[in-house]
């Protein structure tokens, strides 16, 4: 895939978040103040954070797709990965507040939802399910952590919209039937959202942090690139070989051992026919080799 197609179809998706979650933050928000649901108005906030995640995977793709330059000459790849962060921290920030409006709902009166909450409820989930999995395969065809987070992202807003669905529902019945306790359902809908919210930013967070700390490919993920490399004629052992996540793609180190009488100039025309070969490889943006001269032991 042409790499300009790849960010034009990767910006697509997070334009096509931003426009939906503004949607779908205004819908809830308002019917959510004009029912009297705290778990849909938690909700609302959600989504509305949703557009600020979207905006900051749409800039970090924008910066990704920069060529490598003479301050940043591995490229500017991780500007994904960065954003990815953003979006994790700014979920962990609405979890927290989702959560302490909730609890604080137990300690004032309270009134049953109205039923028209359950419709825009279900509206969100139909909505966030097709996004979530619309940018979850795109993010894997595309390997962008960044839609990936951002799908998860939806799919969180999936999870907190079905909690939300049974507080009030709860709540609506708990009115209806004068059951006062389970009016407090809608609430509690509320703090277990929260909690869900929570959860995912901590584990999405965690990935995207690893991956910025130039995480290397373990061993089995870096086989191709091994029996690429070897096979190179002249080339007699590879005595290292390091594959680096950069965002969407990867960055190779790799020395290799040779004849040790080839010449310089023979030894070079080696190292350039195993970055020609790795470069050829699927997501491989550059490669740095290093000639070594072969010994039985190996030479770092």
């Amino acid at each position: 895939m042409e790499k300009n197609d790849r960010f034009k179809k990767a910006e697509f998706a997070a334009m096509i978040g931003i426009v939906g979650n503004i949607i779908l933050a205004a819908l809830k928000w308002g019917i959510g103040i004009y029912s009297g649901s705290k778990a849909l108005v938690a909700d609302a906030v959600h989504s509305a954070s949703d557009v600020a995640g979207s905006f900051a995977v749409y800039l970090g793709l924008r910066a990704a797709k920069q060529p490598p330059d003479e301050d940043h000459p591995y490229g500017h790849g991780k500007a994904e990965l960065i954003a990815a962060i953003i979006v994790a921290v700014l979920l962990f920030l609405v979890g927290i507040e989702i959560g302490k409006s909730s609890f604080e709902s137990f300690f004032s009166p309270i009134e049953p939802p109205k039923a028209i909450a359950i419709l825009a409820v279900l509206i969100s989930i139909i909505v966030k399910e097709a996004m979530y999995r619309y940018k979850y395969k795109l993010g894997k065809k595309l390997n962008s952590d960044a839609l990936i987070v951002n799908a998860y992202e939806h799919r969180s807003d999936v999870y907190s919209s079905i909690a939300a669905l049974i507080g009030i529902g709860c709540a609506v019945i708990g009115g209806r039937m004068g059951i006062e306790w389970l009016e407090y359902a809608d609430p509690v809908a509320g703090l277990i959202v929260s909690l869900m919210i929570l959860q995912m930013a901590w584990r999405l967070g965690k990935e995207s942090i690893h991956s910025t700390l130039d995480h290397v490919l373990h061993e089995e993920d870096i086989l191709e690139m091994r029996k690429t490399a070897e096979s190179v004629e002249q080339v007699k052992r590879i005595d290292e070989l390091h594959a680096r996540e950069h965002g969407h793609y990867v960055i190779v180190d790799i020395k290799v051992s040779v004849d040790p009488t080839m010449t310089v100039e023979d030894g070079h025309r080696v190292g350039k026919e195993v970055k020609r070969k790795l470069l050829g490889l699927e997501n491989v943006q550059n490669v740095f080799v290093h000639i070594n001269p072969y010994r039985e032991e190996r030479i770092n």
